[in-house]
């Protein structure tokens, strides 16, 4: 059984990365206002959506695998209180800690229009502390860290986000997304 948990954790462990960046990559584009690949703005918005749901999925079932592996030693305290954990606790603390901005992001985003926009954009935003953070919990603690793939995996997702992220701060797509703003308040261009 602890094969088991075992192989389900580290699985869902690289999949939550992948949908992770994937969610970050689409959020970005998404944000631009732009088309992208003939999916319009708001193809690329249900696609974050998915992606983020999808990673918070895995996630869960990365954590509640690794509760349920003996070997493991996970407790339910690891989980919410970083850096206290037997095994690696710097690299798993920091599991913990993506995995909370994880959730404040997610119940953030499930009270949306409960919540002002500038709250909501606040805690949005720690997804760029979120995503370097998990994938550093990855390298530090993942069983599969030292393998080509894993390495090839990760180097990728990197180089994605960096590019993306640098895009994010260009000012092209800063016009791009003021036009957005003012034709969204109604103001003629």
């Amino acid at each position: 059984m602890d094969e088991l948990m075992w192989s389900v954790a580290r699985t869902s462990g690289m999949i939550s990365l992948l949908l992770l960046t994937g969610t970050l990559l689409v959020g970005i584009m998404a944000r631009s206002g732009r088309a992208f690949g003939g999916l319009s703005r708001y193809t690329q918005s249900l696609l974050h959506r998915s992606f983020s749901l999808l990673c918070v999925i895995f996630v869960m079932l990365h954590v509640l695998s690794l509760l349920a592996d003996s070997y493991a030693k996970m407790q339910i305290i690891d989980i919410v209180v970083p850096f206290l954990g037997d095994y690696r606790p710097f690299w798993q603390g920091l599991g913990t800690v993506s995995f909370s901005l994880m959730i404040a992001i997610a119940l953030t985003g499930l009270l949306r229009r409960h919540l002002s926009q500038r709250v909501f954009r606040g805690i949005h935003l720690t997804a760029y502390l979120m995503w370097p953070i998990a994938v550093a919990h990855g390298l530090g603690t993942g069983t599969d860290a030292g393998t080509l793939w894993y390495r090839i995996a990760t180097v990728v997702s990197i180089g994605l986000v960096l590019a993306a992220v640098i895009w994010r701060l260009t000012a092209n797509y800063l016009d791009h997304s003021a036009t957005r703003r003012l034709a969204r308040e109604g103001v003629k261009l």
